[in-house]
C-alpha cells in the first residue's frame, strides 16, 4: 500500500497536496464541481481574512500573462467575524483539514484576527506576512525581518493553534527570514508567496492592472519557488519544521520536485482554475511514481535532493 498522508504540526493530512489560499475561496465553492471531493485534498487554505471587511482593489484585478497570472485582488473579504460566524459553520471538518489565512495592515490587526479564529474548529492559521504595513509607508511586513518576527510573536501570543508563516520571496535572504520567524514561534512555513510583477498595455501606455502591479503566480515562478524551498529547508530541517511548498505547481512531477527540495506538503493554486480536478489526478500519479521507485510513503521523498558536486561558481 502507498501512504500519501503527511504530518503538519502533529496534524495528519490524507494527501500531500493542499489547495492554496486565494484559489479555494472559503472551502465552499469547489465541492460544487462534479467529481471534486474535499476528502481527496490534504488541506484547504481559506481566502485571506482581515479584521474588517475589505472591498479590494479597483479593476482590472486579474491579468493573464505568458505562463503565469498576475493578480491584485487587494484582500477582498467579508471580515473575520463574518467568516467565523457565517462561513466556518458550513464546512465539514470530517472531510479535510481547513486552515485560515490571516492578513493585516498592523501587528495589532494580525493578533486580533488570530484571537478571533482561536476558538474555531480550524486546524491552524497561515500568517500572510506579505501584507503592507500601513504604519511604515506600505512596505511589506515579510520584507523586514524585525517586523516579520514581531507579527509572528504577536500571533503566537494570541492563539494556541499551529502557526504556518507564509514567506515572501521578495526578501533579501529567505533562509534568514525563515530562521527569524521560527525563533518567533512559527510551527511550519509555506514558501513561497507570489512574486511582484507588472503588465503594460502598449496601446494606452498604462498598466493592465488597476493597482499597477500585482502578484505573479503560475508555472513561470516554479524555478524560483523551488530554489527558495531548498534554501528554507536548510534552516527548517534543523528545527524539524515542515514546509508547504507552492509556486507554479501544475502536475505530479512539479510536486515531486518540491518534495525533493524539502517540502513536506505542496499547495496548488493557479492551476486549479484550469483543472478543478487536478489534485485527484496528482494523487494517483504520485502514488504510481512511488510504487515504481519501490517507495511506500510520500514522506520518503522530502529533502532527498542530491546536489551536484565540484561545481564552479563564476562571476
Amino acid at each position: 500500500m502507498i501512504d500519501l498522508s503527511v504530518n503538519i504540526c502533529a496534524i495528519t493530512c490524507n494527501s500531500p497536496i493542499a489547495m492554496a489560499s486565494g484559489n479555494a475561496g472559503y472551502g465552499l465553492e469547489y465541492p460544487a464541481v462534479s467529481g471534486f471531493r474535499n476528502q481527496d485534498v490534504g488541506a484547504v487554505f481559506l481566502k485571506g481574512t482581515t479584521l474588517e471587511p475589505k472591498l479590494g482593489n479597483k479593476p482590472d484585478r486579474v491579468w493573464e500573462t505568458s505562463n503565469g497570472l498576475l493578480n491584485s485582488i487587494g484582500l477582498q473579504n467579508p471580515g473575520v467575524d463574518y467568516v467565523v460566524n457565517q462561513l466556518l459553520p458550513q464546512l465539514d471538518y470530517n472531510q479535510t483539514r481547513f486552515f485560515a489565512n490571516v492578513s493585516g495592515s498592523s501587528i495589532e490587526e494580525y493578533a486580533e484576527v488570530c484571537r478571533r479564529f482561536d476558538q474555531t474548529p480550524l486546524s491552524g492559521l497561515e500568517i500572510n506576512i506579505s501584507c503592507p504595513n500601513v504604519k511604515k509607508g506600505g512596505a511589506a511586513f515579510g520584507n523586514d525581518l524585525d517586523m516579520a518576527a514581531r507579527v509572528v510573536e504577536a500571533c503566537r501570543a494570541s492563539t494556541t493553534k499551529p502557526l504556518i508563516v507564509k514567506l515572501s520571496p521578495n526578501q533579501t535572504d529567505i533562509a534568514l527570514g525563515a530562521q527569524r520567524v521560527i525563533d518567533a514561534g512559527a510551527d511550519a512555513l509555506s514558501a513561497i508567496n507570489t512574486l511582484l510583477g507588472m503588465s503594460i498595455n502598449i496601446d494606452n501606455w498604462k498598466p493592465d492592472l488597476g493597482n499597477n502591479q500585482g502578484g505573479l503566480s503560475g508555472p513561470a515562478i516554479k524555478p524560483v519557488a523551488l530554489l527558495k524551498v531548498h534554501q528554507v529547508y536548510q534552516v527548517a530541517k534543523q528545527h524539524n519544521i515542515p514546509i508547504i511548498g507552492l509556486g507554479g505547481i501544475s502536475c505530479a512531477e512539479d510536486a515531486i520536485e518540491f518534495f525533493l527540495a524539502g517540502a513536506t506538503m505542496v499547495a496548488v493554486g493557479t492551476s486549479l482554475a484550469k483543472d478543478p480536478l487536478l489534485i485527484v489526478k496528482m494523487n494517483k500519479q504520485i502514488a504510481r511514481y512511488l510504487q515504481k521507485r519501490g517507495l511506500t510513503s510520500v514522506t520518503q521523498l522530502t529533502g532527498k535532493l542530491e546536489l551536484n558536486t565540484d561545481t564552479v561558481l563564476c562571476g
